[in-house]
């Protein structure tokens, strides 16, 4: 029956022609009878699976009553004619009396009809955030995926997906606007028409669909089924080139930006658009994003036909029509086109569109009660909604309602709102009393008529609360004509159909959506169900409440379950109602079920002194956030949360119920301040009225209260409270702040105080002293015009500005007082007088144009007589300065080339950065700020210019030239300099005091020629201070060549070079820069010689001589620096060593650390072996440094962004120091959880040879875990780096950071552990020997060694005891340590290298006398003249250092004599 259907309506479209062509075809007609066709013979028959039918009952009975209809007519037609010939005159009646065509049968859209790859027209109905709600025609709904919408949207999705792990958070404006992906909202509004392809048709009951979660909406339900795309390329499928023409409208998507305009792409194969920006602008929006879709209609085509241009003006779309087209594909949803109808019935038209298409328009979408009946042969204007599949030639469903052919929201008439649109008129929940049935659809719903030009649907299943099965227009409660009471349920924007529901239970809920109900409410509601996050509240029919744990109720509930069943009644109260996420937020507190205070639930409607309910949010240590109704919410300071000291964590928790008075309320930005200490009814008591007392009135109170900075007076005869500054009384009385503090008692009057300013929220004044009536005239008498230069005026501070401090003389006067004008002498003097405070002033300048005051307050100006001794003179012009003069100023702006310095009204003084200090400091802005008082000496003044260069150096002032020049230089000359740039192959350095750089190529970093040079150059930084050796000078070129091995420098060639660079030039004037800011200049020198000459203890390269020792052991088991830091240890910690992260121990490069693996070998050797020993020594003569975790720095690295990391790790790996920064970067965004994932990727990309580099990593990490980790957390990722790596390394590694991390407890159980695993290790014992020592724990220190000699082997007892009397000389009792080396050389008399230690031992303790007592031992004991030529040699020095010249004489003496008793017995 359905292939039966579809053959009789193809052939009856086959047979649509114009009258005339029917005429002309008549006539050349042949007179034949009429032959018999089978409807069939070119049909392709539909054989449904199973023999079954894709159609309704009710359509295939209509279908056989058609059919059977057509086939009688037929054949009696034909049977009747077959004996007889009929003459041309009974051919033309005939043909004049039949139809020339048969009724095309209307049919309507449903799930059945529709097809994937159908493209349709439809409106959007909502936005949800990730998918747009589209209405169909016939009340269809579909919905479109974000990735659905553009190909340019989805790949901006992408891209944005792949940033998401390496976050850049420190990228500029524009990048960031350029990288974030717009919201749906922001590219669509609800209304707009798109033009769609149907890509899917789910089955009934779906509801994983992508986009759409669960959600209560019935239209979001209802579009789950139906799956459309927007895409440009897939809609306009079948587009050619040739089609663009003028007028033709379609889809295009925002390719890109250029100069000029936007790039669009049609999705026409060798054509895009563009749009220039003027034109965008008449598309109602300023600016279009990359990926938005946009409605275009052609205006021009070029000749080339490449690029067409097009306009979004929405007045072009709506009129734009075609008349023809060159191609049947190139039809598309939404064109507008002349039609003609060909028949009308009540279904709706049929009509010829373009001259040749057949369509049909629906009763749905033909206007319910038109100006003019339509008629067949009238032609009319129709919009193309979609075409009708399985015809050929192809058939449209056409649509020719006003809204749909203007492209707009349909308007209501008349109702709640006149011209508005249909769902603001009309919104859900909106009771109609009267609507009238005008058509029944049996098996579907009612038609009624809510308004002339307005309908409603209302489905079958919302006739009745009962199940109803077929609809009867002549019988029955809903027969035709019928008038009902009717519920808004909803609406189908491109139908313009409101959806009704004639429900009882629908028409008695009392509320269909979250957006009824009103914030504040108290209603009744069912428990729904009970989760551990939440309580689930069931209010009305689909309209569900939430409760938080925090309004369970006025108290905590810690069995929530045991109150709330499921299907239980409960009292609440509605908090917030959120109607776009359809959330309802409720409180079952009685407090505010029960409350009678105005409920709050906007800023609008908050008014100061208003007293209202409120529920803490968070508690903070400034104060608490509060909320109010509607998600409100207000900062109460803590001053203002409780009359108590008491911390505000310890008295309020979040969820607790108070009560708030408002204090203040600002609406840009929105910030409302409000106090619950006020809000009682003693505190509102005693805030008084002050609306009688006006400010500048003079007044007199009495000390009530007196504070630290401020008194309380209560004035005569109000009784109002006032406010008085201290440091005005003291002014007025013309005492000191401290002798005012001790005289001033509770109960007296002050007298002649001026009113400043009004609180009426808190009920208080602020008061100012008056300035006595001989200085100031009367306020009545000073004006504008009666103002003179020289004339002495009063005023009150009203704020700071960048000019200085603003003063009101009257209302209409004020004035300028600049910073250079306020005293005579900046220091002892107030440069920046307090707000509010009375000044005594002079009239510098007027400005008539702008009526404006400069002003002086200076002593030397107001009493010259009587003025002291001006220190800071006053400069008013270019000419008062000359190069060389010692002025001071105040910072005004802290650039990045420098300083500016106010030192005059109208002059400021530029401060290069290289005129800062004498040294080189790279973080010089932290050493200044704004309003600062710095010193320091012209260079120059040029008043054409208006420059002045100021200098806060000491020395010459002659800039002109450098002082050294190449030609000054030569080879072997050693340089102090800074590390200019770094490169891979080397290092530029750039002399001090000079413009002279050179390179210093890696290869000349380093002695040792298996050395790792490219590690070593990842150590330098620019702005590094380094010594250099000039290698080699070429003046042709011009270029230098300079090396930094260690071999080039001579003991004592960095000392003599930090001297010459303390050493700077001393001026009469005293100390240039900050003023009373501290040893600047000594700051200075430190920042740039940090780290250039940094010394290891003497004793380092003996004591890696022992041959009774571990060499790994050594490098760790004593702080070898410690001799030479003994004196910062003592004191408190800088700020730089108490980074959060800081923690001795850790190595960043595998070349200054020595492995645990060969820390335990055991290297031995004879005490007579001294060949051998200094064949060693000299391949160890390079000097260890100290590790160090540099990781304790991670903070205090500059961020760099995450594209940057990702690059430079790809080129290097295998780089624990990149990782690091790595991490630190992310942890200074509290990324915390990235850092460890960054670490975990760190280990895991590192080469498993590089072990080294890998424990860096492993350290980094129980670094991160340590400080923003858990017990558990630290422990798993010890347990981790303990398996990876060397057990005993990790071991140690986490003791020190424990101990460095000041948590001691922690590291002596860890120092515990560790001994008891590791008992074998001299470095062990050691290490904790120190611990206990550097905690004064001496007597614990002084167990462990019997115990460690009981655990460690024979050979290491000597090396331990010696590690054990060190830390005893360093962080104990020296002269217990003495006794212990006493004991070794007693014992091991031969043992040159423990009496190397212990010469050195002494030395730190500055006893010569005693040094040349050892010294005399050592030397009566046997030994080789190598040996004796080593001591004598460092027994001269220490003469040299602490001893004195007969001392040095005397050794020399000796070495004389040992050298000659020794050549005698040989012989």
């Amino acid at each position: 029956m359905a292939g039966l259907k579809r053959a009789l309506e193809d052939n009856s479209s086959r047979n649509v022609k114009k009258s005339k062509l029917a005429k002309d075809k008549s006539k050349d007609a042949p007179e034949n009878p009429v032959q018999f066709i089978s409807t069939l013979a070119n049909e392709e028959i539909d054989f449904p699976r199973g023999g079954g039918t894709s159609l309704t009952a009710a359509e295939v009975k209509t279908i056989r009553a058609e059919g059977t209809q057509e086939a009688n007519s037929e054949l009696f037609a034909a049977s009747g004619n077959s004996h007889k010939k009929r003459s041309r005159s009974d051919t033309k009646s005939k043909t004049s009396l039949t139809p020339k065509k048969d009724a095309v049968r209307i049919e309507h859209l449903n799930y059945k009809r529709i097809v994937p790859g159908m493209k349709v027209l439809g409106q959007i109905a909502s936005i949800q955030p990730l998918a747009l709600i589209i209405s169909l025609p016939n009340q269809l709904m579909g919905h479109v995926p974000i990735t659905q919408v553009t190909s340019q949207l989805t790949s901006r999705l992408e891209s944005m997906h792949e940033q998401e792990e390496p976050s850049d958070t420190e990228s500029g404006d524009e990048e960031s606007d350029s990288q974030t992906v717009p919201d749906l909202f922001q590219l669509f509004h609800a209304g707009q028409y798109v033009r769609a392809v149907v890509t899917n048709v789910h089955a009934s009951g779906t509801t994983n669909v992508s986009g759409i979660g669960k959600t209560r909406d019935d239209a979001a339900k209802a579009s789950r089924r139906i799956e459309l795309s927007l895409v440009p390329k897939t809609v306009n499928t079948g587009v050619l080139k040739a089609d663009l023409k003028p007028g033709f409208i379609l889809s295009a998507a925002v390719q890109s930006v250029e100069d000029h305009g936007y790039i669009l792409d049609m999705g026409v194969q060798g054509s895009s658009g563009f749009i220039s920006f003027k034109d965008a602008q008449r598309g109602g929006s300023s600016k279009f994003q990359i990926g938005q879709l946009l409605d275009v209609a052609v205006v021009k085509m070029p000749s080339n036909g490449r690029i067409c241009a097009v306009s979004v003006d929405p007045k072009v779309i709506q009129s734009s029509a075609i008349a023809e087209i060159s191609n049947v594909t190139s039809v598309l949803p939404g064109i507008l086109g002349q039609a003609l109808i060909t028949a009308v019935s009540p279904s709706g038209l049929n009509l010829q569109l373009l001259g040749f298409f057949d369509a049909t328009a629906d009763e749905f979408h033909v206007p319910a009660n038109p100006a003019k009946a339509f008629k067949t042969g009238q032609k009319v204007k129709a919009r193309i909604l979609y075409e009708i599949p399985g015809h050929s030639p192809p058939r449209f469903s056409v649509s020719v309602l006003d809204h749909v052919l203007n492209l707009e929201e349909k308007r209501a008439t008349h109702g709640i709102s006149d011209r508005a649109a249909v769902p603001s008129a009309y919104p859900i929940g909106t009771i109609l009393d009267g609507v009238k049935v005008k058509r029944i659809e049996p098996e579907r719903g009612l038609v009624v008529e809510v308004q002339s030009h307005l309908d409603g649907f209302i489905h079958i299943s919302h006739t009745s609360d009962d199940h109803v099965p077929m609809l009867s227009s002549s019988s029955g409660p809903w027969r035709l004509n019928t008038i009902h009471r009717a519920r808004v349920v909803g609406y189908h924007p491109l139908d313009g159909l409101l959806q009704l529901s004639l429900r009882l239970s629908v028409l008695e809920q009392r509320f269909l959506q979250a957006g009824d109900i009103q914030v504040g409410e108290v209603l009744k509601g069912t428990v729904k169900q009970l989760t551990d996050s939440a309580l689930f509240v069931s209010i009305s029919g689909d309209v569900d409440g939430i409760i938080w744990p925090t309004h369970y109720a006025d108290i905590s509930l810690k069995h929530p379950s045991r109150r709330f069943k499921a299907g239980g009644s409960i009292k609440c109260r509605v908090l917030a109602v959120d109607a776009d996420r359809k959330r309802v937020e409720l409180t079952a507190k009685k407090t505010l079920i029960e409350s009678t205070l105005p409920v709050l639930t906007s800023i609008e409607e908050a008014k100061i002194g208003m007293v209202t309910d409120a529920v803490v949010y968070r508690v903070l240590e400034k104060g608490l956030v509060v909320q109010f109704y509607g998600n409100l919410k207000a900062f109460v300071p803590s001053r203002e949360a409780s009359d108590n000291s008491s911390r505000l964590k310890d008295v309020f928790v979040a969820g607790r119920v108070v009560k708030v008075r408002i204090l203040s309320v600002d609406l840009d930005p929105p910030r409302v301040v409000a106090s619950i200490r006020q809000a009682s009814s003693a505190a509102a008591a005693t805030v008084t009225d002050i609306s009688d007392i006006i400010t500048d009135a003079v007044v007199e109170g009495v000390v009530t209260e007196i504070h630290k900075t401020t008194v309380v007076l209560s004035l005569r005869p109000s009784q109002a409270r006032a406010l008085l500054s201290l440091k005005a009384l003291a002014n007025i009385r013309g005492s000191l702040l401290p002798q005012l503090k001790a005289s001033l008692k509770v109960g007296e009057v002050i007298e002649s105080l001026v009113v400043v300013s009004r609180n009426e929220e808190k009920g208080f004044v602020t008061v100012a002293g008056q300035l006595k009536a001989t200085d100031v005239p009367k306020k009545g008498h000073v004006s504008f015009d009666n103002l003179s230069i020289g004339q002495v005026i009063g005023g009150r501070v009203t704020r700071h500005g960048r000019h200085g401090a603003h003063i009101k003389v009257t209302g209409r006067i004020s004035g300028t007082l600049h910073p250079t004008d306020t005293c005579d002498d900046y220091e002892a003097g107030i440069p920046f007088p307090a707000v509010d405070s009375i000044l005594k002033t002079l009239v510098v300048d007027i400005d008539n144009s702008s009526r404006h005051l400069t002003l002086s307050s200076r002593p030397s100006r107001l009493a010259p007589d009587n003025a002291k001794l001006v220190v800071d003179r006053e400069i008013n012009t270019f000419n008062d300065l000359n190069v060389g003069d010692s002025v001071r100023g105040f910072i005004k702006s802290v650039a990045e080339h420098g300083l500016f310095v106010m030192i005059g009204r109208n002059i400021d003084a530029r401060v290069q950065i290289r005129e800062l200090f004498d040294g080189y400091v790279k973080d010089w802005k932290t050493h200044f700020e704004l309003n600062q008082l710095v010193k320091g000496r012209i260079l120059s003044a040029d008043s054409e210019s208006r420059r002045v260069e100021m200098t806060l150096r000491s020395g010459d002032l002659k800039r002109d030239a450098p002082s050294l020049t190449l030609d000054g230089l030569h080879v072997g000359q050693k340089i102090l300099g800074r590390v200019k740039r770094v490169e891979q192959y080397g290092l530029f350095i750039e002399v001090d005091g000079t413009k002279i750089s050179g390179l210093c190529h890696k290869s000349q970093l380093s002695d040792n020629k298996e050395a790792d040079v490219t590690i070593a150059l990842r150590t330098f930084r620019e702005g590094d201070r380094v010594h250099a050796h000039v290698l080699s000078i070429d003046k042709e070129k011009r270029q230098l060549s300079f090396s930094l091995k260690p071999s080039h420098f001579a003991e004592d060639d960095s000392n003599v070079d930090d001297d010459a660079e303390s050493g700077g030039v001393s001026g009469g004037e005293g100390t240039l820069g900050v003023v009373a800011g501290g040893d600047v200049e000594m700051l200075a020198i430190n920042a740039g010689s940090d780290g250039d000459s940094e010394k290891s203890d003497p004793h380092e390269d003996s004591d890696s001589e022992g041959s009774d020792g571990e060499i790994g052991d050594e490098d760790m088991a004593v702080d070898l620096s410690m001799l030479s830091q003994s004196q910062s240890t003592r004191g408190p910690p800088s700020p730089k060593q108490a980074a959060p992260l800081k923690v001795a121990g850790f190595s960043w490069f595998s070349g200054n650390a020595v492995s645990d693996a060969e820390s335990d070998e055991a290297s031995s050797s004879d005490e007579g072996s001294e060949d051998g020993e200094s064949s060693k020594r000299k391949k160890r003569r390079k000097k260890k440094e100290i590790e160090q975790d540099l990781t304790a720095d991670m903070h205090a690295k500059l961020p760099e962004s995450n594209a940057d990391f990702e690059r430079v790790l790809l080129g290097s790996p295998n780089s624990s120091y990149l990782w690091i920064q790595y991490m630190s970067f992310l942890l200074q965004l509290s990324e915390i959880d990235k850092a460890r994932e960054t670490g975990r990727r760190a280990i895991q990309t590192i080469n498993f040879r590089e072990e080294q580099e890998r424990l860096n990593v492993w350290i980094a990490l129980l670094n991160v875990e340590n400080v923003y980790g858990t017990d558990e957390s630290l422990e798993a990722v010890f347990r981790d780096a303990a398996r990876h790596n060397d057990s005993k390394t990790i071991h140690l590694r986490l003791a020190a950071i424990l101990d460095q991390s000041q948590k001691h407890e922690k590291a002596e159980e860890q120092y515990k552990r560790t001994s008891k695993k590791f008992g074998y290790s001299s470095k062990v014992w050691a290490l904790f020997c120190e611990h206990y020592l550097r905690r004064g724990d001496l007597e614990q220190a002084r167990k462990l060694l019997p115990r460690a000699l009981q655990s460690l082997e024979k050979r290491k007892h000597l090396k331990t005891i010696s590690k054990f009397a060190q830390l005893e000389y360093k962080l104990g009792d020296a002269e217990r340590g003495k006794t212990i080396f006493e004991g070794i050389v007693d014992s091991h008399p031969k043992r040159w290298d423990l009496w190397s230690i212990y010469m050195d031992m002494e030395t730190g303790q500055g006893d010569i006398q005693s040094l040349r007592n050892i010294f005399n031992r050592v030397f009566a004991i046997k030994m080789t003249s190598h040996k004796a030529k080593s001591f004598f040699k460092k027994w001269l020095e220490l003469e040299r250092k602490i001893g004195d010249e007969e001392g040095a004489s005397a050794v020399k003496q000796k070495a004389v004599e040992w050298t000659q008793k020794a050549a005698s017995g040989s012989q």
